[in-house]
């Protein structure tokens, strides 16, 4: 995943997160963990928007906006840019946009009883590679209840 240079990266996911903390991705998903927040990010991710006229659409108080939007801010979710009397928030960057919509995303496929192939790990065949005699019994899916694994 890029930031902006041109470099790749061949480390696994379970080694960047060791790289970048364990505790500090589950304090930004733990922030994507209430609803209001949600709601807020939302908001934000259809432009700018000054707190009292945040407040209004995702129906809270204004303190308890500024609140969340605090929290948020904190953890790079959010910016806030002071405009007279006012500060105007928006997402931090499009990252927060691709959180949101991956995690709305999944949520409508849970719901939709739909489920997406995981992508092949190099060193893992994929599930369609390590199919075993007798597998085609249910109906050729090795993961399938009722079908026959030797592996």
């Amino acid at each position: 995943m890029g930031h902006g240079r041109d470099e790749q990266t061949t480390a696994t996911t379970r080694e960047r997160l060791d790289a970048v903390g364990a505790a500090r991705v589950a304090e930004t998903l733990q922030a994507l963990a209430t609803p209001s927040r949600l709601r807020i990010l939302a908001r934000l991710q259809e432009g700018p928007c000054a707190v009292g006229d945040l407040a209004e659409a995702v129906e809270m108080e204004p303190s308890a906006c500024s609140h969340q939007l605090r929290l948020l801010r904190n953890l790079g979710l959010v910016a806030g840019e002071r405009r007279g009397r006012s500060i105007v928030y928006a997402l931090y960057d499009r990252h927060v946009a691709e959180l949101l919509d991956q995690a709305l995303h999944h949520v409508e496929h849970l719901r939709l009883g739909l489920r997406d192939t995981p992508p092949r790990s190099p060193s893992r065949p994929h599930a369609a590679d390590r199919r075993t005699p007798g597998a085609e019994r249910a109906g050729g899916n090795p993961g399938a209840p009722g079908a026959l694994n030797h592996a």
